[in-house]
């Protein structure tokens, strides 16, 4: 996808779109189906270099897209303010397109489902690890390879 964005002056700095990337939640997974439906639903991520991880059941409708195809977008939104009197909504958002692949590495399956409770739940390290090592082997860890990504704000 090479189109660029329309409204530049709302072009955010790539220090600023890595910043909504690392505090987001988490964000909205896009895929394809094998009819060339669109499919998307919201998932926790977490961003470790120019790498996302995200994780999800052992089967299901994201999986037999990925397998299919495995072109995938990302948009994340934070900071939402709704301002009614300027008929506006003041927000940041990103969105990444890249690759999608189940982590077969059982290593860097390690390294992305602990990075992701790192970042969802610090204040429970010893609890994560317990939870990790439990559920280990009934879940997928999806790793995107980022090949673009913009982020843009509408400010107050």
């Amino acid at each position: 996808m090479d189109q660029e964005m329309r409204r530049k002056e709302k072009a955010m700095s790539k220090e600023e779109t890595l910043e909504v990337l690392e505090q987001a939640e988490y964000g909205v997974l896009a895929t394809i189906s094998g009819d060339d439906t669109p499919y998307a639903v919201p998932m926790n991520f977490v961003y470790v270099g120019d790498v996302i991880y995200f994780h999800c059941a052992l089967e299901g409708h994201r999986l037999e897209n990925i397998k299919g195809n495995n072109s995938v977008c990302l948009n994340v939104v934070d900071s939402v303010v709704l301002m009614p009197e300027k008929f506006n909504t003041q927000y940041r958002s990103v969105t990444a397109f890249g690759t999608i692949s189940i982590v077969e590495n059982e290593e860097e399956k390690r390294k992305g489902i602990k990075a992701i409770a790192d970042k969802l739940s610090p204040e429970f390290p010893k609890e994560g690890m317990e939870y990790i090592n439990s559920a280990f082997h009934n879940m997928h860890v999806l790793r995107m390879d980022v090949t673009k990504m913009t982020g843009k704000a509408t400010r107050g």
